[in-house]
């Protein structure tokens, strides 16, 4: 995934009302962007940090851009917009790239399922039946390590899609979840359990009831995002 038009780069300033950032372009200009994330990008905004962003023409928004990448504390990449996440595994699903799901005939996105009205992300169709796909966006990370942890925030609709997982899993339909890590320089994924450990139990209880988890990581720049490897999962921290 290519960014185009091409990111411009500029300054932190800060981010408040979770959705919308005050940054400085290099040449001075002050902008208030839109901050597509809806968790606490703990451990990710820095003030004074370096982020690029997308320019709108689009003379009906309100704000004139979207916030994309961003510098963590610890110097890695890190990907603001948690809605680029389905978009890459798509990509890397129509590719090959995740090579546990590939041979499916057909793909449908966001499909109404389970006992608790939920939408699944991706339904996969293959002769054997049908496969279901839950992604997650990982962006948090910590000094010292190489894994990353989700979420960074309690989660109720995180757990709530590991119980329709599980669910699935039961009456014996294939059910997946994936970490789309979209943070530079990690090799495992782990459930954050000193923040949500009503979430790390769904996790685990969904692995023991026959749900898969896959993790992937994103190469990542200010020109373009790309899946491009598989990470460990540690159920435990």
């Amino acid at each position: 995934m290519r960014f185009y038009p091409a990111l411009e780069e500029a300054r932190l300033i800060r981010r408040y009302k979770r959705f919308l950032a005050d940054v400085e372009t290099v040449n001075g200009e002050l902008l208030t962007l839109h901050c597509p994330n809806t968790g606490s990008m703990l451990n990710c905004q820095v003030e004074g940090g370096q982020v690029w962003f997308s320019r709108s023409n689009d003379p009906k928004r309100k704000l004139p851009g979207t916030w994309e990448i961003g510098e963590t504390p610890q110097g890695r990449l890190f990907c603001v917009n948690t809605g680029r996440a389905n978009a890459l595994v798509e990509e890397a699903l129509q590719a090959g790239v995740i090579s546990e799901l590939n041979g499916f005939t057909a793909l449908k996105r966001e499909v109404a399922y389970g006992q608790e009205k939920s939408r699944i992300d991706f339904r996969l169709e293959y002769p054997s039946g049908p496969a279901y796909v839950e992604v997650k966006s990982v962006t948090l990370g910590f000094d010292g390590t190489n894994v990353a942890a989700f979420p960074d925030a309690v989660t109720q609709r995180g757990a709530k899609h590991l119980r329709e997982l599980a669910h699935l899993a039961r009456d014996g339909i294939r059910a997946v979840q994936l970490y789309c890590v979209n943070l530079s320089g990690i090799e495992a994924v782990r459930p954050a359990e000193e923040i949500d450990s009503a979430y790390a139990d769904a996790l685990r209880e969904a692995v023991a009831c026959g749900v898969e988890v896959l993790a992937y990581g994103v190469r990542l720049n200010h020109e373009e995002m790309v899946i491009d490897r598989r990470l460990d999962v540690l159920l435990s921290g």
